[in-house]
């Protein structure tokens, strides 16, 4: 199996066991449904954190896919790592706002950086 596709699986299959294990833990009285959010929100923005981190290191064979690549890791990884900042520290209405935010804003600058260079090869 790839790599890549057997890490998204672990990640798949984390979150769905914390999910439940947060559900578990609610119904037994020990955390509340805010916390329980909280923990699975914050566990997705760790793994959007984490895809950023793997963009870079695929290969790429063309030179400007891989400028994108690691403007888009820094990006994506930046900006999951202040959603599950967010998650665990800002109020609920916040997280949600500014989390989207910032997790869209990483989208819009890897989106950004890409046609900007390809604006710049054919100029050149």
């Amino acid at each position: 199996m790839n790599k890549d596709i057997a890490g998204s699986l672990t990640w798949a299959a984390s979150i769905i066991v914390l999910a439940l294990a947060a559900s578990f833990a609610r119904k037994q009285g020990y955390i509340d449904q805010d916390t329980t959010t909280r923990i699975v929100m914050g566990a997705i923005g760790l793994m959007v954190a984490w895809f950023g981190n793997r963009m870079p290191k695929t290969f790429v064979a063309n030179a400007s896919a891989r400028k994108v690549a690691r403007v888009g890791g820094w990006s994506m990884a930046l900006s999951g790592l202040v959603y599950a900042g967010l998650w665990a520290f800002a109020p609920f209405d916040a997280a949600v706002l500014m989390g989207c935010a910032a997790v869209l804003t990483g989208i819009i600058v890897t989106a950004a950086y890409s046609f900007a260079l390809r604006s710049q090869a054919k100029a050149n």
